[in-house]
């Protein structure tokens, strides 16, 4: 292996690619690693139907690395905050679904990586948190925001402001993953869950992504307009529709191509 590659992509069936970082002993977000996440995540084909995001030996992710953040100057850190908002707004409005598989530590920055994500399975050891405020930080890459629309203003606020972590029994209780996995299943499981949404209607899915991510920023009224404008530019024509209603009339799986 490469010591100099902290982000490894593996392509795997069905459109469904897998990004794996790999930066021991904590797979700390340097601003390395933020770099290759965003040349592998432009690497991925269109045709792309899956993304899931893990993390490289016992842990998902400890955070930001903290060494590299005590050398960065003041006038330094906003710039490393910028770039890393604009690398996770393009996980959120990546086409394909982007599951975090979370083993392990799922922290801080870890943590806002995962929330940047459509999904989240975690094995049921994780442990998930905020923990900046104990180090005189605050959550820059997106918590403060993304984790209230999650969980709720109430709990949000609780999580940041005590940076407590919680068990993934605990997280799943609020909403902050998806589904919780037996230790060292939670990246078969995120596996089984990419290739279960890579096998439905690509475009249909694409579609329902964006309009979902859209319209949690929009009063009701408008959000209900952009679903039914992608309904009717991007559904209604596209060839898959046709496939999926010939495969039920015919009592046999679809067959999608994405077009």
């Amino acid at each position: 292996m490469d010591p100099t590659e902290l982000v490894v992509r593996k392509s795997e069936e069905d459109g469904v690619e897998l990004l794996v970082l790999r930066h021991p002993p904590v797979n700390a977000l340097s601003t390395t690693l933020f770099t290759q996440l965003g040349e592998r995540l432009g690497e991925l084909p269109a045709a792309t139907r899956g993304v899931i995001l893990t993390g490289d030996g016992p842990y998902f992710s400890a955070g930001a690395d903290l060494k590299e953040v005590a050398t960065i100057g003041l006038e330094e850190a906003p710039k490393v905050v910028a770039r890393a908002h604009t690398l996770l707004a393009r996980f959120e409005s990546f086409p394909a679904p982007v599951i975090a598989a979370l083993n392990g530590l799922a922290l801080g920055g870890g943590l806002e990586l995962a929330l940047a994500c459509d999904l989240r399975v975690a094995g049921d050891s994780a442990k998930l948190g905020q923990p900046e405020v104990g180090f005189g930080l605050m959550p820059a890459y997106g918590a403060t925001q993304r984790l209230m629309r999650l969980v709720g203003a109430s709990k949000a606020k609780e999580l940041v402001f005590t940076g407590a972590m919680v068990s993934a029994a605990e997280a799943l209780r609020i909403g902050l993953v998806n589904r919780v996995v037996p230790s060292g299943q939670e990246l078969r499981a995120a596996r089984d869950l990419a290739h279960t949404i890579a096998q439905k209607a690509p475009k249909a899915v694409a579609a329902s992504k964006r309009v979902m991510r859209e319209g949690a920023e929009l009063p009701l009224s408008q959000g209900l307009e952009r679903e039914a404008e992608a309904f009717e530019r991007e559904v209604l024509p596209s060839e898959d529709l046709a496939e999926g209603i010939a495969a039920f009339l015919e009592r046999r799986p679809p067959k999608f191509r994405g077009a």
